[in-house]
């Protein structure tokens, strides 16, 4: 690209153009050509005259500059000139535009598409080929070198994965190169073992360029718990200045709505790479948190998923007996307290005071008789775990003989069972290896466990379906029944010593963690996970984002243990029988570390100079000038003056309007000014929800994209083709524009001015309605118990709002469309309330009829949250969970129908009501 005077020009053999200006002055010189002169007396006779069309005898000066200004216009236009052009390398032959795609290009993500970007039609200016790889993604083959235009097309679909570059297959891809080319690296500044190997490769075939950000890559490690806190730790890229990161931990509060929970700061010291801090939850706090993440860092590295590792469980101890004084390890409970303790919270009392706790697992030592068993059998079919032990009272009792007991998974022998003793014929029995079906399944069998006492199940056609570990004569030791949504256990042994060895063994405390009674502190390794098969649940994206997991096929367990994230094990919650294991992409050993290029290496930042073409411009300009040209000309024949003068005039003025560009269409969501005529047109050309701006960024952009789910769903179900929603400023904009606004309500947003208050009274008298959502029906009733209650007190207090009632059942809001008689939004249960029906109100079959403002109430109040409920991404996926499961997704659509109601009642006014009342109308029309 030719530069001159800081422009660049991309076709510069057009300015030879330029060169002949100077022939073309003394052509635009000569014409006319200069009159003859003669001297006749008669001429005498003219004096006085004029002429209707006049001729000048030669062409004035600045009108030749005029008409030379407008020819270099054009030559300077068409030889595209560009401001501020990027400077160009020098280069030729195959350009390779290499991105390492790793989680830790996400945070800068689009900078690294603009630089690519600019790297692609440079390379078209000089026309390269060029191809587009990324190495968490390599292509098959050869590198694709295509026309480097057809590239600029595909960066969008080009995205960063949640993982890095396999070493072995970056290793295979580099040897496999072949032929010359030039390589732009677009790093992601962290130091990988491949990279100096990959540079030799890519060394091998051409000059290597690198681009790097200088932001400091940062990760979160994943939480732990220890001494009774959480301990949270943070990594960043290299030694820095001090400073200090928040991290917030994410979960769900009692309603299953997600929200933050907890929040803390992790304090970066001087020159440090490692920040971290202890936060003290409470329990129930604590295993309600799914996930860790670092505020304003857009990346899978800045989110740690929390599994049952961090979620310690809650364990109820039952005994049968009292603990026998100074015998401490013939406790029924002993081994369990030295089992469970390191990783449970232990529960201790009567069955009375545990129901109470509503523990996770309640574990019975030889307990025959159970008290509140009703209540104990509700429990367990809610998803509870109970856990029971035999010993000599469950033995002697009889428990579970003739029939099966609903607390007991199989139905028992009378007596029990005695092997190895003084009275009896056989030795001791060890286990059988646990078959595949088996929750305990690849945990090895020591050959010092073995069973001298048991009690015995009935033989029964489900026996062996219940059966999950048993002895080597095949007599069952473990037996398992599914009651609703949770399961019953029976050890078929004592929880002590008495009858086994295996409460002195590392296998008891394994199969109590398989079978989800306790849970692990820190990552369980191969052996823990062996012979199980584990499900994704949920996936991290690169930037952060969790995503459902689809279809994505199981997974070995040992091999979950020791996979790192990766095409075939993407970071995210992997779900067992009865366990969560989360699969991070920052590791609790990993490290980060600066890349450190040789010296011979350039290496440049993302930073790229906004280019500016002036083709556009210099163009218009000269369209410009040919249109004052025309009016010169006219001027100078004579023909502004008089009756075609106007006409003249009007045609060049148009002409030159014509020529001047027009600013491009606004985003949907940005504001015009209340005098800017895009915006009337806009707002009355097709019907537009619009939501008033609070100043909240966050709160505005929930509000807009609950709008836009509104009007899909309008779209897609009724007559109603809504345009896409705007944001109303109540200082500067019109609102007789709009039939409807939403307004949520936040306690520190400004309060309105006078004049915008006169603006939406008007709106509130002319027949706008107005949706006044305090989003806080999840912690409060209608009022001002809460901040946003009393801010809407104080917003409301200068409105001209009626008397106000709860929605009735007869009102026209229950079947405007939809047939309903409650309003939910992200969250349910609050009142709304509508303009009350007048005292004095004519009663037509029993129900009030209304006249004001067409029946049309012209606020509604309420604290449910409607646009979280109803909000959508471009894509039309839902925005925030609303509920759990499928009672969730059916309030989600209960609120948007709800949302349809609304916006026909308003459209609409009293269309419904005449419809119930079309006697009456008869009657007064006196027919």
């Amino acid at each position: 690209m030719f530069t001159l005077f800081g422009i660049g020009f991309t076709t510069p053999w057009l300015l030879l153009g330029l060169v002949a200006l100077p022939i073309l002055w003394l052509l635009l010189r000569a014409v006319p050509p200069a009159p003859v002169r003669r001297r006749f007396p008669g001429v005498a006779l003219l004096l006085g005259l004029s002429d209707d069309d006049q001729q000048s005898d030669k062409t004035p000066w600045w009108l030749l500059l005029l008409r030379t200004l407008a020819v270099a216009a054009v030559i300077l236009g068409f030889a595209g000139p560009v401001l501020n052009p990027e400077p160009e390398r020098a280069g030729s032959g195959p350009l390779l535009v290499l991105l390492d795609g790793t989680w830790a290009d996400a945070g800068d993500w689009p900078r690294r598409m603009d630089r690519a970007e600019a790297v692609l039609s440079e390379a078209a200016r000089q026309g390269r080929t060029a191809a587009v790889v990324s190495l968490t993604d390599l292509p098959e083959g050869p590198v694709p070198f295509q026309a480097a235009d057809a590239w600029a097309g595909r960066l969008p679909s080009i995205q960063p994965r949640p993982w890095v570059p396999q070493e072995d297959a970056v290793a295979e891809w580099g040897g496999a190169l072949d032929g010359a080319f030039e390589t732009f690296w677009l790093s992601d500044g962290v130091d990988r073992p491949w990279r100096d190997d990959l540079l030799a490769d890519l060394e091998d075939h051409g000059g290597v360029t690198v681009f790097e950000s200088p932001r400091s890559v940062t990760g979160l490690r994943p939480a732990r718990f220890e001494d009774g806190a959480v301990q949270l730790s943070a990594l960043r890229v290299a030694p820095g200045p001090e400073r200090e990161i928040g991290v917030t931990g994410h979960g769900t509060d009692p309603n299953g709505i997600e929200r933050a929970l907890v929040t803390a700061t992790l304090p970066f010291a001087q020159g440090a790479t490692e920040a971290e801090a202890s936060l003290s939850v409470p329990p129930e706090l604590r295993n309600r948190i799914t996930r860790f993440e670092l505020d304003a860092v857009r990346s899978a590295a800045a989110v740690s998923l929390t599994d049952d590792a961090l979620q310690r469980r809650e364990v109820a101890l039952v005994a049968g007996r009292d603990d026998r004084e100074g015998l401490e390890l013939l406790s029924p409970t002993h081994y369990l307290e030295e089992a469970l303790e390191p990783t449970a919270d232990l529960i201790d009392g009567a069955m009375d005071d545990v129901m109470q706790a509503n523990p996770d697992a309640i574990i019975l030592a030889d307990v025959a008789q159970v008290s509140r068993a009703e209540e104990l059998l509700e429990w367990v079919e809610g998803g509870g775990l109970l856990v029971r032990f035999a010993g000599p009272r469950l033995a002697a009792s009889d428990v579970s003989r003739s029939e099966e007991d609903p607390l007991m998974p199989v139905r028992l022998r009378a007596g029990g069972r005695s092997v190895g003793g003084a009275m009896s014929w056989g030795e001791p029995k060890g286990l059988r290896d646990f078959q595949e079906d088996s929750p305990f399944a690849g945990l090895s069998v020591p050959e010092d466990v073995s069973v001298n006492a048991q009690v015995m199940a009935q033989p029964d056609p489900t026996l062996s379906d219940r059966v999950i570990a048993s002895l080597e004569d095949g007599t069952p030791l473990v037996t398992r029944k599914r009651v609703g949504e949770g399961q019953i256990v029976l050890f078929h042994v004592s929880a002590n010593a008495e009858w086994s060895t295996l409460p002195l063994s590392g296998l008891f405390v394994q199969m109590l963690e398989r079978l989800a009674v306790s849970t692990r502190p820190a990552r369980p390794d191969a052996a823990d996970l062996e012979g199980t098969v584990w499900e994704p649940d949920t996936v991290l994206t690169a930037f952060g984002d969790l995503q459902d997991a689809g279809t994505l096929p199981g997974i070995d367990g040992a091999a979950l243990a020791e996979a790192r994230p990766g095409p075939e094990t993407p970071p995210g919650l992997y779900r067992g029988e009865d366990r969560r294991v989360s699969l991070n992409v920052i590791g609790a050993e990993t490290t980060l570390a600066p890349t450190a290029w040789p010296d011979r290496i350039p290496v440049e930042g993302l930073d790229i100079v906004r280019e500016t073409a002036l083709k556009g411009w210099l163009l218009t300009l000269a369209l410009g000038l040919m249109a004052l040209d025309v009016l010169a000309a006219l001027a100078l024949a004579g023909r502004l003056r008089g009756p075609r003068a106007g006409a003249g005039a009007a045609a060049a003025l148009v002409l030159a309007l014509a020529a001047v560009p027009q600013p491009g269409t606004a985003q949907e969501i940005e504001r015009a000014e209340t005098d800017d005529p895009p915006l009337a047109l806009e707002a009355t050309t097709e019907v537009v929800l619009a939501h008033v701006v609070t100043g909240n960024d966050r709160l505005d952009e929930t509000a807009h994209a609950g709008l836009r789910g509104l009007s899909r769903t309008l779209f897609q179900r009724t007559s109603i083709e809504p345009a896409a929603p705007i944001a109303v400023d109540l200082e500067t904009d019109e609102l007789a524009f709009f039939p409807f606004l939403y307004w949520p309500v936040d306690a520190d947003q400004p309060i309105p001015s006078d004049e915008a208050y006169a603006k939406l009274n008007t709106y509130l008298r002319t027949g706008g309605m107005i949706l006044f959502d305090t989003r806080d029906a999840d912690v409060a009733g209608y009022g001002a118990s809460t901040d946003t209650g009393r801010k809407l007190q104080r917003l409301a207090g200068p409105l001209d709002i009626p008397p106000l009632e709860p929605v009735p059942e007869d009102h026209v809001l229950t079947r405007t469309f939809y047939l309903l008689q409650d309003f939910p939004g992200r969250y349910a249960g609050a009142d709304v309330w509508v303009e009350a029906a007048p005292a004095d109100a004519e009663q037509v079959e029993g129900m009030p009829f209304r006249d004001l403002n067409d029946n049309v109430t012209p606020v509604v109040i309420g604290g449910n949250d409607w646009a979280a409920a109803w909000a959508v991404d471009d894509s039309g996926s839902a925005l925030f969970p609303v509920g759990r499961g499928y009672a969730g997704e059916r309030q989600r659509e209960i609120a948007m129908r709800f949302g349809v109601n609304l916006i026909m009642h308003v459209l609409t006014g009293n269309y419904k009501s005449d419809q119930v009342h079309v006697p009456a109308l008869l009657d007064r029309l006196g027919q």
